[in-house]
C-alpha cells in the first residue's frame, strides 16, 4: 500500500516566518510545529522540555515529515534505524502474531519517543508503530540519537523517564491479559486506568474516551463484539455513562468489585 508522505525540508523549517506559516495549507489539517526551537508546548512535554541549546542540537538531527492515517512507521522485527518523536497525533504500538491477531501494548500520544528500547539497545523494534490519525513525527537517526545523549545529560533524563512509562504502560498491560479472568474485569480495569483521578461535583469521574471498541478490544485482549456488548451492558446497569466521546463512570464501586479491588475481610 502507497503512502502520501509530506517533508518539511530543515531549511524552510528555519526561515518561515509566521505569517507565512499561516498563508500555508496544512498537510491532513495538522497545527505543523515547524521547529522545536519554536514550538508552543515543548514546556508541556516530557522530553522536549530541555534546555535552548538541547534543543537547538535535537532540531539539527531530525527530520520532520507528516503521515496520514494507517501509516507504519516500523514493523516489529525490523532493524532499528533509529526514533521517532510526535510531534502531533497519535501512534498505536501493537505485537502481532503469525495467525494475524493483533494486541495493542500502549498508545503513544504527541510529545512521547517511540522506538527508543530498539533505537537504544541495537536490537530489533519490538513492536510494530502505526499512525491511528494523520501525524507529524520528527524523525532522528539511531547513532545521531546516541550521540546527542551522550552530550545532554538533561535529554538523556528525560529519555529514561519515557522508558519508565514505557515499563509501566507494558506492566498495565500485563495486569490486563494476566490478572482479568474475564472479559468484563478486563474492561473494567481498563476503564478504572484511563479515566481522570478527580472526581466532578456530583462524585462521578471522567476522561475523554478517544479509542474505538476495535481498539480497546486490541488492548485487553478481546473481541470488538465483546467490548461492544459489555459496554452497553455497563451502561444498562448504570456503571458509566457515554456522552459522545466523554466517559463517565458512575457506579466507582461496582466496577471495582468486578476486579476484586477492594481489601477482603479476612476469615476467622
Amino acid at each position: 500500500m502507497a503512502y502520501r508522505v509530506h517533508v518539511v525540508p530543515k531549511k524552510s523549517r528555519r526561515v518561515v516566518r509566521p505569517a507565512e506559516v499561516r498563508r500555508q495549507p496544512s498537510p491532513y489539517g495538522l497545527d505543523i510545529i515547524e521547529s522545536c526551537m519554536t514550538c508552543s508546548v515543548a514546556k508541556e512535554r516530557i522530553f522536549c522540555d530541555l534546555p535552548p541549546s538541547a534543543l537547538a542540537g535535537l532540531d539539527a538531527i531530525s527530520s520532520s515529515a507528516t503521515y496520514p492515517k494507517g501509516t507504519v512507521l516500523f514493523v516489529e522485527g525490523q532493524e532499528p534505524r533509529g526514533a521517532f518523536v510526535i510531534c502531533n497525533g497519535r501512534v498505536k504500538l501493537t505485537a502481532n502474531s503469525a495467525d494475524g491477531k493483533s494486541l495493542i501494548l500502549r498508545i503513544a500520544d504527541a510529545g512521547e519517543v517511540i522506538g527508543l528500547p530498539a533505537t537504544i539497545s541495537g536490537r530489533p523494534y519490538e513492536l510494530t508503530a502505526e499512525a491511528l490519525e494523520p501525524i507529524q513525527a520528527n524523525f532522528i537517526p539511531r547513532l545521531e540519537f546516541l550521540q546527542f545523549l551522550r552530550e545532554h545529560g538533561e535529554a538523556a533524563l528525560r529519555t529514561a523517564e519515557m522508558l519508565c512509562h514505557i515499563y509501566h504502560a507494558t506492566h498495565q498491560e500485563v495486569k490486563y491479559l494476566g490478572l482479568s479472568g474475564s472479559a468484563a474485569e478486563k474492561l473494567a480495569r481498563f476503564i478504572l486506568d484511563r479515566v481522570a483521578a478527580e472526581a466532578a461535583e456530583d462524585g462521578t469521574i471522567s476522561a475523554q474516551q478517544t479509542l474505538t471498541h476495535e481498539e480497546i478490544a486490541e488492548m485487553i485482549g478481546a473481541s470488538r463484539e465483546t467490548v461492544t456488548r459489555l459496554f452497553a451492558n455497563f451502561k444498562k446497569k448504570k456503571l458509566i455513562e457515554v456522552r459522545g466521546s466523554l466517559l463517565v463512570i458512575k457506579n466507582k464501586a461496582e466496577l471495582e468489585k468486578l476486579i476484586d479491588l477492594k481489601p477482603q475481610r479476612k476469615s476467622d
